[in-house]
């Protein structure tokens, strides 16, 4: 007996790279294109990542964006991958989400994490009046649910715009914490493996084996992040790949700067201790050619059982990183057509 393996969806999550050289303009133009070039391949979704204090990421005003995005755009959904809710107050989220969802119906969705996403300093500058715990991430989960539900008679507190809306919340994480809420609140969830990949399979089987079913998600519903980076070889793929590199590299080192092209055999003047610690950091990465790519998502698609790729790629040109998207997106067109014995 045979069967065909289901193919994920494909998507993108964009740190929104401000590239040496470059302008915070021109990364978000960036921004832009490769989200409508995204949508033009098919991909389901693209999503803008929360960072603050950070020469490189112009992704700071998340919301903002989303609206860029998908007022730029006609049908991929558009959300935060994700909104760092201890920065946050919930009402003012929920009013941000759902204005968006009254001028995109059908097209937002809501990524909440649990970290600041910068340093102390700036968390305490984001939020002034109080400093947040992952404790309250549970409490401002359920608040933002009900405040993007229909109102209930006698309810005081009511987002406006945004109830009513119910704008698909997803919870993103790296460790078992939000893969647990999220299976105990029945909603999708999104593991960070492009950046923190050590606990993807022990998480995805805890979210899985402790799923109970919700009325908008009857089933779990995982995406995990995957590092991509294609070209028409493996070695220009690597060569493009020193721009991720470096970028983790500084990460790793506290050393952080805007998006650096890339270097020749980069990868080779490292000391050994800082090409393992790349290699950890970027362990669910997929660099190379086209026939590499398409390995690549295979296996990670069967080990995972993902719903969804959700690709990051960090490539110095612009119009180079298209023709990863195109890549990708060819070599994930192939992905299920092969029948395996069951």
């Amino acid at each position: 007996m045979t069967s065909t393996p289901r193919r994920p969806a494909l998507s993108m999550l964009d740190l929104v790279a401000v590239r040496e050289g470059g302008t915070v303009a021109d990364a978000l133009q960036i921004a832009l294109r490769t989200a409508q070039h995204a949508e033009q391949l098919g991909f389901a979704r693209y999503w803008l990542a929360e960072h603050h204090n950070m020469a490189g990421i112009a992704s700071s005003a998340t919301a903002v964006l989303v609206g860029h995005i998908a007022g730029g755009t006609s049908r991929i959904r558009v959300g935060s991958g994700g909104v760092m809710l201890p920065n946050h107050a919930p009402l003012v989220v929920a009013e941000a989400f759902g204005t968006l969802a009254e001028l995109y119906p059908g097209r937002i969705d809501l990524g909440l994490g649990r970290a600041p996403g910068t340093d102390p300093a700036t968390m305490r500058a984001l939020r002034r009046s109080r400093v947040e715990t992952a404790d309250d991430f549970p409490q401002d989960v359920a608040e933002l649910q009900r405040l993007l539900a229909p109102a209930e008679p006698g309810q005081r507190l009511i987002a406006m715009p945004g109830a009513g809306t119910n704008v698909p919340i997803w919870l993103l994480g790296s460790s078992l914490f939000s893969a647990q809420l999220a299976a105990e609140r029945g909603l999708p969830y999104a593991f960070a493996s492009h950046f923190a990949p050590r606990l993807l399979h022990q998480a995805i089987d805890l979210y899985r084996n402790l799923y109970r079913p919700s009325a908008a998600w009857p089933q779990p519903y995982v995406a995990i992040g995957v590092p991509l980076i294609a070209a028409p070889t493996d070695e220009e793929a690597e060569f493009l790949a020193s721009s991720t590199y470096q970028r983790v590299l500084g990460i790793l080192t506290g050393d952080r700067r805007r998006l650096l092209p890339p270097v020749e055999n980069y990868a080779e003047r490292l000391q050994p201790q800082e090409r393992a610690a790349i290699g950890d950091f970027l362990a669910a990465a997929v660099i190379g050619g086209p026939d590499t790519v398409r390995t690549g998502l295979a296996q990670l698609s069967e080990a995972t059982g993902a719903d969804e790729l959700m690709l990051v790629s960090d490539v110095y040109d612009p119009a180079l990183r298209l023709r990863s998207l195109d890549i990708a997106a060819q070599a994930h067109a192939t992905l299920g057509q092969a029948t395996v014995s069951a």
